[in-house]
């Protein structure tokens, strides 16, 4: 089974910054690539940038400004650090790898999702 934990949303007042991190457990031979989606109330879930294999990054020209993606490939841990964030980022951010679980003798490739995080700008 492959967990995926998200940490670091909270409240922030408009114009602040924040860095949410997710890291992957459980039994996997690597982890091909990360990204980070969120999703606001009656939106539809949205990329905000994935980075893999390797040191490629997908990321739509909206987020490019103000959301950068960066991965630990020993920690198994991505981040995604916001700034100059608005009352519109509000939204549930969700981790998300594809990864091939399981060991080498035997293993799948799968997709998987964090619980999410709650990111809320307000004043």
């Amino acid at each position: 089974q492959i967990h995926l934990v998200e940490s670091g949303g909270g409240l922030v007042q408009p114009g602040g910054s924040l860095r949410l991190s997710c890291t992957g457990s459980g039994t996997f031979v690597t982890i091909a690539s990360m990204a980070w989606y969120r999703q606001a109330p009656a939106k539809e879930r949205e990329l905000v940038a994935e980075i893999g294999p390797g040191t490629r990054i997908d990321q739509p020209d909206s987020m490019k400004e103000r959301f950068a993606i960066s991965r630990d490939t020993a920690k198994n841990t991505v981040y995604l650090q916001m700034s100059r964030l608005k009352p519109e980022d509000t939204a549930v951010y969700y981790c998300y790898a594809f990864v091939q679980a399981g060991t080498r003798a035997w293993s799948t490739w799968d997709h998987y999702w964090g619980q999410g995080t709650q990111v809320t700008v307000s004043a």
